[in-house]
């Protein structure tokens, strides 16, 4: 497979990917309303950080195989 289609799949997959994972970021956020400041603050960074380790794969097929 060409890297062009490999980057226009993978694309979509991380708009979606990302798209989730900003909407369950956000709703568990809510929840913890109530919650201790340093616990937010604890899941708000791995959050915040924690959506890369997922998507690695993603990005290592997309950049992997010959030029177009």
């Amino acid at each position: 497979m060409p890297r062009s289609q490999r980057r226009l799949i993978a694309s979509i997959v991380l708009i979606v990917f990302l798209g989730l994972w900003v909407w369950g970021a956000a709703t568990i956020g809510s929840h913890l309303a109530t919650a201790p400041k340093w616990a937010a603050l604890i899941f708000f960074v791995v959050a915040g950080i924690g959506w890369a380790v997922p998507l690695k794969p993603v990005f290592n097929w997309m950049n992997s195989g010959p030029e177009d």
